[in-house]
């Protein structure tokens, strides 16, 4: 329980009690406007208590979030070996070459443009759809 008394969650319990307050004081606010009639305030008088609903359900879903995070990530896994503290922490990505694939379509002239087209914005990532000479 110390997890949630941090300094930014302690803003975010904050945040969450004048969120959950604001929006039900609109809340209120409308219902008063709707019985004066304003027809429209009806449906903002409805609509207020549930954005303070979701507020708190965003905050108690964080909460669960917070309190499970350590408590899986502690557990090692037993078969694989720990890894090595000098080793890279990110790894590079994998550069895979990309080979056109064979069409064994008819001859279509929009679908063979429309592909030499793409082929060239491939070849020139820097370039915009307006700069092709085609």
């Amino acid at each position: 329980m110390k997890r949630l008394w941090t300094p930014a969650w302690i803003a975010r319990h904050v945040a969450m009690v004048v969120l959950v307050v604001g929006f039900l004081a609109l809340g209120w606010w409308q219902i008063s406007r709707a019985a004066s009639g304003n027809t429209l305030s009806w449906a903002y008088a409805v609509e207020w208590p549930i954005f303070a609903g979701f507020v708190v359900f965003v905050w108690s879903r964080e909460i669960r979030h917070t309190l499970r995070g350590s408590a899986a990530a502690a557990p090692e896994p037993v078969g694989e070996a720990a890894p090595d503290p000098g080793a890279p922490a990110v790894r590079r990505p994998v550069r895979v070459a990309r080979v056109p694939a064979a069409v064994d379509a008819p001859d279509d002239a929009d679908l063979t443009e429309y592909n030499r087209y793409l082929t060239w914005l491939n070849a020139n990532p820097g370039a915009r759809p307006g700069d092709y000479p085609g």
